[in-house]
């Protein structure tokens, strides 16, 4: 059939409108590329022939207090492949097998890294010195060296809780390093180079630096010499036969929170941190809670005399257990009471059921007043140290609390404390009764120590007055002179503290054997210049008590402190051995003898282990020096002082003695001496008897003695 003219031409007209739409179509396809998604495309285009290399920024130095440093950035070379490259050097399996030795990687796992599907592949960081260089000498295509930036700690395990470590791309990953990461780090830099389309680097292509911007650096509140005096006697007591499960120390200005050493073993390196079992990296310092036992009555005693419950000359009577509702509480020295004592004495001889009471009358004068001087002192929340991990302790709910909690909570049980917070409590104290938020962090400075960020010791609240601040301080300076502890005493400076012993608590109820030993001690305590906290955890054997095992160790940090510090000794050279508390020496509560005949007062003084001396004449005992009830060494000498009956303070009384932990064959020929009758309950020891010691009663009377040999309960607190 014959095409004809019109056909052809129509056919032409549609071929030609046809082509305008397909290039008029094209050309805005092109105008939409250059003028719409042109940046983007020429950025992809740039990306495919640019290849940025990441430049970590150097960490900032930590600092001690006196600018020693602590922690350091230093260069180290790492190894990283350009994928592209190496395929179109055609020599994969070559390079793989030379770098395999070096890098100490298996030829296959090498071999699909250097030629994975990506423009740039880490092969291994931070190499030795001389690993790179070798690797640097065999020149293999596609495998470049840049310099990086890597953490070093030059002290080893020296605080190491404190410090913490950065991890491999050097992001702070523990401690001192995560917490202050964003001052540290810096802004990290990179190298831009050109490469063609088949990954190989253009010789005249462009190379740009974007240099890294180096962190600021932290300037620490610590004493890297108190820190090793600290970790000193940690790594001895853990060396030790008691071998205890881990333990800690930190020492603390009281006037300012500042924190110069903080301690816990078992440490680890940071330099080498995953070689160490996870746990010891924990800060246990900050981040374990425990009942604190006994060094919590400094809490007590503070709160007490605050409110004017009790004063320091106030008597109270141990019969070795104290009964709060249904419920028996006993004394440390229960096989033994401490019998009659002041209030002074109850906190030297850290004698449990004198707390108790001292804890029930401040709830009996206001219900929630113990709480709210606990509160005040900071415990059940957190102290704001800026270390991570910190734990904010555990506390019953106020409005759960029943007398027994308040009673076992005057003696540090039943509350939860980190070391930190009651270290914390203690300097409130010693500072005139202030609290003070502790401190980690003195400065942060540039590059060019430009202080840029300054901590000022900052103050919380005042918790207790001056007055009372000085006379808990004075009571606590007793307690290392003449209680139970003795083996904090410094020679040449006033030294306060209180010691702990707690049984720990597990599930069901305390655990038998396992205990944290500790001492809390502030020195000189007449102008404080340290605080120190010393705890041991679950010591082995025996003696396990704050008082033998943790008050050497506060001793020997807080001596050696204080000699470095230039603190002044306070006496002077004569004067050394009057101040310094003598060995323990067996003590005896003298009876009164008023009344009785001299060989009736000679044997009951005899009975005691006490000597008697005669002055004047007549039938009977009229004045006595020391006075009843006193308490003297064994082998004193009691003055008697003989008359007839007119002269008698009570013709015809008798004062009763403390028949406290004496068997009953003792008791029986002690009354019957004293023209008293005995009414015997039980077997044993004495643990109570009615009338109480230092009663006055007629000569021929009964006195009730309350004998056992059984344990009264399971709460078991030491000194």
């Amino acid at each position: 059939m014959q095409v004809t003219t019109v056909t052809m031409r129509r056919r032409i007209a549609v071929l030609f409108f046809g082509a305008v739409a397909v290039f008029f179509l094209l050309f805005i396809r092109l105008g939409y590329l250059m003028f719409v998604e042109g940046s983007e495309l020429r950025l992809k285009a740039e990306q495919l022939r640019m290849r940025e290399v990441p430049v970590a920024a150097k960490r900032g130095i930590i600092y001690d207090r006196n600018m020693k440093k602590l922690a350091v950035s230093i260069s180290a070379d790492s190894v990283y492949a350009l994928p592209p490259e190496v395929k179109h050097s055609g020599k994969a399996d070559e390079i793989a097998k030379k770098l395999a030795p070096i890098l100490e990687i298996s030829e296959d796992k090498l071999k699909e890294k250097i030629t994975a599907d990506r423009s740039f592949e880490w092969v291994k960081r931070k190499l030795d010195f001389e690993k790179a260089q070798q690797i640097r000498d065999l020149e293999l295509p596609g495998i470049k060296i840049v310099e990086e930036s890597q953490r070093f700690y030059p002290k080893d395990q020296l605080a190491c809780h404190i410090l913490g470590f950065a991890g491999l791309d050097n992001q702070g990953l523990e401690g001192i390093e995560v917490t202050r990461d964003a001052d540290l780090k810096g802004i990290p830099g990179e190298i831009v180079i050109e490469y063609d389309a088949r990954g190989r680097e253009l010789p005249q292509a462009i190379h740009k630096f974007n240099s890294p911007v180096d962190g600021n650096s932290l300037v620490l509140t610590i004493d890297e010499t108190i820190q090793y005096f600290a970790e000193r006697e940690l790594d001895k007591v853990m060396a030790s036969p008691s071998k205890p499960k881990n333990a800690t120390i930190i020492v603390m200005r009281p006037k300012t929170g500042e924190i110069l050493a903080l301690a816990s073993r078992p440490g680890y390196d940071p330099n080498n941190y995953g070689s160490f079992a996870s746990q010891n990296w924990r800060n246990i310092a900050v981040s374990n809670s425990y009942e604190p036992g006994s060094t919590f009555k400094i809490v007590t005693m503070s709160a007490a005399l605050e409110e004017d419950v009790v004063d320091p000359d106030d008597r109270f009577y141990d019969p070795g257990y104290v009964v709060v509702g249904d419920r028996r509480i006993k004394c440390w020295r229960s096989y033994q009471p401490h019998g009659s004592q002041s209030f002074r004495e109850v906190v030297q001889n850290s004698c449990n059921p004198g707390f108790v009471e001292v804890g029930m009358k401040l709830e009996e004068k206001e219900k929630g007043l113990f709480y709210k001087y606990i509160n005040a002192f900071g415990f059940g929340t957190k102290t704001g140290l800026g270390l991570p991990g910190e734990a904010s302790g555990l506390m019953i709910k106020e409005k759960n609390l029943k007398p027994i909690n308040i009673a076992t909570i005057s003696i540090g049980q039943s509350i939860s404390v980190t070391p930190l917070q009651i270290l914390t409590a203690a300097c409130a104290v010693s500072n005139g009764g202030v609290l003070m938020e502790p401190q980690i962090v003195k400065e942060v400075i540039d590059s060019n120590d430009n202080v840029i960020q300054d901590f000022t010791p900052k103050s919380v609240r005042r918790v207790i007055s001056q007055e009372t601040a000085n006379l808990t301080c004075d009571i606590l300076e007793s307690v290392v002179a003449e209680g139970t502890g003795r083996n904090a005493y410094i020679e040449g400076y006033r030294v306060g503290g209180k010691t702990g012993t707690a049984q720990k608590a597990g599930p069901g109820g305390y655990m038998q054997g396992k205990y944290v030993a500790s001492f809390i001690g502030i020195a000189p305590v007449n102008d404080p210049q340290i605080a120190a906290l010393v705890v041991i955890d679950e010591p082995q054997g025996y003696p396990y008590y704050g008082g033998t095992l943790a008050a050497p160790i506060f001793k020997a940090v807080v001596e050696d402190s204080l000699r470095y510090l230039g603190v002044p000794s306070q006496y002077a050279e004569g004067e050394k051995e009057e101040t310094a508390p003598q060995a323990v020496k067996k003590t005896v509560t003298v009876p009164e003898v008023i009344n009785l005949s001299f060989e009736e007062a000679k044997k009951v003084l005899t009975l005691e282990g006490l000597k008697a001396e005669i002055k004047g004449e007549g039938p009977i005992v009229t004045q006595q020096t020391p006075g009843g009830m006193a308490k003297v060494e064994a082998g004193s000498t009691v003055l008697l002082r003989m008359g007839n009956n007119d002269a008698s303070p009570a013709p015809g009384y008798v004062t009763v003695p403390d028949l406290t932990g004496k068997r009953i064959r003792e008791v029986a020929e002690l009354l019957g001496i004293m023209n008293l009758k005995l009414n015997s309950v039980g077997h044993g020891r004495v643990i109570e008897q009615e009338p109480i010691p230092g009663s006055k009663i007629k000569a021929g009377e009964t006195v009730t003695v309350t004998f056992s040999d059984e344990e009264i309960t399971e709460e078991t607190m030491g000194p």
